[in-house]
């Protein structure tokens, strides 16, 4: 199937696309700061600068992995990366919040659109069972060491100020390891079978995004705007969107039309259990990040590279953990996800008592980020297993796209629902006792999302 001497050189370049995908969003996070004063722009549009990745991530994921099998994995692949590249570019050339916002939104479809190919072909390339966890497991570990440097990058780059902005670079890096990546799957990677019968919901994809977009860009923007008829308008409208999305996807599943979400895997209530534990984990991930960048350098005046280097700590303890939790899960199974979900709680209650106006970095504040990454890695990639454990096999292809679908759109309303509250809570303040404060509600949130995390995962069954 593949046209190399080496199939591990051709998984470092499948690999690219998780590399760009997760490297981009850990950067951006950093950046935000340095984004908003750039652009001008508001609280809510730094929000949604994450947020709108997510949506385009989120919405058109199943629908991505099935153009690889109607297409042909390899086309797909390359046009994917081609594409990320693009629109990488359009972030960092633009010129407005709103710009940089609809380029963010194509950028997430990108992402979609390239990573289910890469994750398919590590299955053509490594038949062999225990090759193939062996070949996924470096994938992860890329994808774990990209968050890392997705953290360094996002606070050292912003203060390079080279012919432009500092944080438009963090966009445009993403040229000059996107096209060699494309040119290389190209010229060694060959072409999978295509699969003509497969179907595209583009109703469901429709819809989807609709009732994604009327949920998330209302909780960012109407809070910031005083919440005026319209978002409230839009809110409803989401839940009524997403009655007739549930609605289309039951008909299309009665007929056999490959729905976008397969309603049949919500009858196992291991993995009705598990989603809710996706839902609030991940809504706190990278809400953690946004309150805490922007509590960090606007409240406290840290530099976007002290910054950085700050969350390098975070980043090494979910490494660290990640690593020793793959083979914990399979002796004590969700257990290490308990004690991990604990950890972060009683981490950011660490962060509730460290965090002071007279705050510097020493060796508490690096401590406690490494204690933190290590309960983030303890959880995170157990949970994926622990999910799909009850699906039978027929089903594991559509429960790992709902999945991933479900952990997107958690990101995107943690961003919304906590940093909302974060910002709504400065009252239009701006000092360091403010941010303070804002900082102490919005943590208090997520503790309270992770307790949720405690609780579904001591419903969900042993076995």
């Amino acid at each position: 199937m593949v046209r190399i001497s080496s199939k591990w050189f051709a998984l470092l370049i499948v690999s690219t696309a998780v590399f760009l995908s997760v490297i981009d969003l850990f950067i951006v996070n950093v950046a935000l700061p340095s984004i908003q004063a750039g652009l001008h722009s508001t609280e809510g549009d730094i929000q949604l600068v994450i947020a709108t990745y997510l949506l385009g991530y989120a919405a058109f994921l199943i629908t991505a992995g099935r153009m690889g099998d109607y297409f042909g994995k390899k086309r797909v692949f390359v046009g994917g990366i081609l594409a990320f590249t693009l629109t990488s570019c359009l972030c960092g050339m633009a010129q407005s919040a709103q710009q940089l916002n609809i380029a963010r939104f194509f950028q997430g479809i990108s992402a979609a659109v390239m990573i289910p190919q890469s994750i398919a072909y590590i299955h053509v390339l490594f038949p062999i069972h225990e090759e193939r966890i062996k070949a996924l497991g470096i994938y992860g570990t890329i994808a774990g060491s990209a968050s890392v440097v997705g953290q360094f990058l996002g606070g050292m780059i912003p203060e390079l100020h080279f012919l432009m902005d500092g944080w438009r670079w963090i966009f445009l890096i993403n040229l000059p390891i996107g096209v060699p990546a494309a040119i290389l799957a190209v010229r060694c990677l060959t072409d999978t079978n295509r699969q003509q019968q497969s179907r595209f919901d583009t109703s469901g994809v429709l819809l989807l995004t609709a009732t994604l977009v009327c949920l998330v860009y209302p909780l960012i923007r109407g809070r910031e705007l005083g919440w005026p008829l319209w978002a409230i308008t839009m809110l409803l409208t989401a839940f009524l969107l997403l009655g007739i999305f549930i609605y289309d996807q039951y008909k299309k599943g009665l007929r056999q039309q490959q729905p976008l979400i397969n309603l049949q895997l919500f009858k196992f209530r291991d993995f009705n259990i598990a989603l809710g534990v996706v839902i609030f984990y991940f809504m706190v991930q990278d809400s953690y990040f946004l309150v805490n960048t922007v509590m960090l350098q606007t409240g406290l005046g840290y530099s976007s590279g002290l910054t950085g280097m700050l969350f390098v700590y975070q980043g090494v303890g979910y490494v660290v953990a990640s690593l020793l939790s793959i083979k914990l899960v399979k002796r004590f199974g969700k257990k290490v996800l308990q004690v991990g979900a604990l950890i972060m709680t009683f981490g950011l209650i660490g962060h509730r008592l460290l965090f002071n106006a007279d705050m510097q970095p020493g060796v508490s504040l690096y401590l406690l980020l490494f204690v933190y990454g290590m309960g983030c890695g303890s959880v995170l990639p157990g949970l994926l297993t622990l999910s799909l454990k009850s699906i039978p096999a027929a089903y594991a292809g559509a429960a790992s796209g709902t999945y991933s679908t479900f952990q997107q759109t958690a990101v995107a309303l943690g961003v919304g629902i906590t940093g909302g509250i974060f910002f709504w809570s400065l009252h239009e303040q701006h000092t360091t006792m403010a941010y303070l404060s804002a900082y102490q509600t919005a943590t208090w949130v997520n503790i309270i999302f992770l307790l949720m995390v405690s609780v579904l995962l001591y419903w969900l069954p042993e076995e």
